[in-house]
């Protein structure tokens, strides 16, 4: 794929790796979680303008050899290179989150990364305890791990500032059922360690949906783009669709639309700590034939030989 690909491209070229490597369908499972995280990583960049046109200037230029422009994980191109230390990393750095160092430096939502020291030389000459700071960062979640809940083991690097020494430490998050987009979860006594023996800060993840080949979420909805025939969307028809909880019936109503919604209630994501679930919408993409065959353009020919006499005024009496 070349660098001047279109949105569209980039697209259908994600959603070609994402279900090739999608841990829950590839042949090889031990390479195939990375391999969705890093096209995941690459999607978040280059499906957006703002952040592709960052990638430009920070990225390789080499596409890679599944025709995907290069993940931003293999950076160092252009003189930049990923944080190896945690003062590279403006204070501390997470592994285990999803994202790669450079994504997590260059490309990561928060505006809080680091560990802001205005105010503390008081506090550090008087040796009175302080508390540590918050820090933020990303999570990477799969929507399967949203609906189902999972625990993830991370691992942060900080600088003491006492000792001034790179220190590691690693503790579990607890990712909930119902996990939207967005969503912070603290994880209390991790944060920045305080100063004369003060108490640490609190751990905010912010949760980031990974890209999906097939659904996409609003809140603890879910939305499906399901392809239909013109001809179904016209005389109705019963279809398997898909969803994060296997595959259902659903009966497209004669005269269904292209972009109409169909819901279906309680196939979303868990809401909170109840047991009421979001909907699932599917969204109906009708599709019209690329080519047609002679015999196929004789059907259609008298399909608008009918439909015009129907508009035709009747003769008067």
């Amino acid at each position: 794929m070349q660098r001047d690909a279109s949105a569209e491209e980039i697209k259908k070229a994600f959603r070609k790796l994402a279900r090739k490597h999608h841990p829950d369908v590839a042949a090889d499972k031990t390479t195939a979680e990375e391999k969705f995280k890093e096209a995941n990583e690459a999607y978040e960049v280059l499906g957006d303008p703002e952040k592709r046109r960052k990638y430009d200037r920070l990225g390789p230029d080499e596409p890679s050899h599944d025709g995907f422009p290069t993940s931003p994980r293999g950076a160092g191109a252009r003189g930049f290179r990923a944080p190896t230390d945690a003062s590279d990393a403006g204070g501390f750095h997470f592994t285990g989150t999803g994202f790669s160092d450079f994504f997590e430096q260059y490309f990561a939502s928060g505006d809080s990364y680091g560990f802001p020291g205005a105010g503390r030389s008081d506090a550090a000459q008087s040796g009175a305890p302080r508390r540590g700071s918050d820090v933020e960062g990303d999570i990477l979640v799969t929507l399967e791990e949203a609906l189902q809940g999972t625990t993830r083991p991370i691992s942060m690097r900080t600088i003491n500032r006492e000792t001034g020494k790179t220190e590691t430490h690693s503790f579990k998050v607890r990712i909930p059922p119902g996990a939207t987009d967005g969503r912070r979860i603290r994880v209390p006594g991790q944060g920045e360690p305080g100063t004369a023996g003060g108490p640490a800060g609190d751990i905010f993840l912010r949760v980031r949906h990974a890209a999906h080949p097939d659904f996409s979420t609003h809140g603890a909805d879910i939305f499906h783009t399901f392809e239909i025939a013109p001809w179904d969307a016209v005389l109705g028809a019963n279809v398997i669709a898909p969803t994060l909880d296997g595959s259902i019936k659903l009966h497209i109503p004669a005269g269904a639309e292209n972009g109409q919604k169909l819901r279906i209630r309680g196939h979303g994501l868990p809401k909170g700590r109840t047991e009421e679930r979001g909907d699932f919408f599917v969204v109906l993409a009708v599709q019209l034939p690329a080519s047609i065959q002679d015999e196929e353009r004789i059907h259609w020919e008298r399909l608008r030989a009918l439909s015009q006499s129907k508009q035709q005024p009747a003769p008067p009496a």
